[in-house]
């Protein structure tokens, strides 16, 4: 992908976010870490059994195979992607979202689409942020209906569902109503003082949103989302629970999908390459309610931080040096 110079404007807001995200990290890291038994941290982690954590890092593939699938069928309603395709533009957009500030793996993994597919950037951009939407919206009632059964209730998770919930639910309301008003959005755009080609240009890009939009629109292509964003989710808090038990700690089911929870409405947030500092303060606020020490939390997230950069760092990177080869490696079917 080319490179471009940033402007002047581009490189302060950058400046901007990297500063505050350095200072959530710091934050929420000098309150997690409080009281930790560094030995104790220690003792856990190394007695991590390899299998399962093998086991861990399986399930783990298996999720990024499955996020992967369940954008080709979106992708689906403009042209045929082929599953290869589909799983390395993903793993290389996970990469991104790892090491690159404001979530920029989401424009990553589009751009590989669209560079090998010939579809609009646009369509491919929308249905990877709609995507991200619905996905939050069930997190969001996962984490909802886990919260009703439980009488210890981590307090922070309850409060930011509800803001989070707000937003979701706008998202999911833009999706159904904005391709209604497209007759309005012409309108509207041919009653603004654009050049020709510039208008042109943003009618296109317009024209093709919608139709990303337009995407969650068909109910079979619809079900399958839904059938596998709730296998996924499934399949992300047993995988935490696999991944606990190599350490001999005890994450039940109902823990296992507020942590998945937690951690995914906390990435949202500015943060550091891996999410230092939030991932910590997720593991720490939502696992010691339920009896689980500091020390043990934190030996949990770290152990899932590295085998999560083991991950992004060995399917993205090679997904990072497929897109260097020719088109034909990665061809369409």
């Amino acid at each position: 992908m080319p490179e471009t110079a940033e402007s002047p404007a581009q490189r302060s807001k950058r400046a901007i976010y990297w500063i505050a995200s350095l200072i959530l990290a710091g934050v929420l890291l000098y309150y997690s870490l409080r009281g930790i038994e560094w030995r104790q941290v220690w003792i856990t982690l190394s007695s991590a059994r390899v299998l399962f954590v093998f086991l861990a890092f399986t399930l783990m593939t298996t999720a990024l195979f499955l996020r992967a699938y369940r954008w080709r069928v979106i992708l689906s309603a403009e042209g045929n992607v082929s599953i290869p395709l589909a799983f390395w533009a993903t793993s290389a957009g996970y990469l991104g979202n790892n090491v690159l500030p404001a979530r920029a793996g989401e424009v990553v993994r589009s751009l590989m689409i669209s560079s090998r597919t010939g579809m609009s950037k646009a369509f491919v951009l929308t249905t990877a942020l709609s995507e991200r939407v619905v996905d939050a919206i069930a997190v969001i009632t996962i984490s909802s209906v886990v919260l009703l059964t439980l009488k210890d209730r981590p307090g922070w998770l309850a409060s930011a569902a509800r803001p989070f919930a707000i937003l979701g639910f706008c998202g999911v309301a833009g999706i159904i109503l904005i391709p209604a008003f497209e007759v309005f959005w012409f309108k509207f755009l041919g009653l603004l003082p654009l050049p020709p080609k510039l208008r042109a240009r943003v009618e296109g890009v317009l024209r093709n949103g919608l139709q990303g939009i337009r995407s969650f629109h068909d109910y079979s292509r619809l079900a399958r989302f839904v059938l596998l964003t709730a296998i996924i989710w499934s399949t992300d808090a047993v995988t935490t629970m696999v991944l606990a038990q190599s350490m001999h700690v005890r994450i039940t089911l109902p823990m296992a999908f507020l942590l998945t929870a937690g951690l995914a409405l906390g990435s949202a947030l500015p943060s550091t390459p891996g999410y230092v500092g939030i991932y910590q303060f997720v593991a720490v606020s939502i696992l010691t309610p339920f009896g689980l020490s500091r020390s043990a939390a934190i030996a949990y997230i770290l152990m899932f931080q590295a085998l999560n950069y083991v991950i992004v760092l060995s399917w993205g990177g090679i997904g990072f040096a497929k897109q260097r080869r020719p088109a034909a490696t990665l061809a369409v079917p």
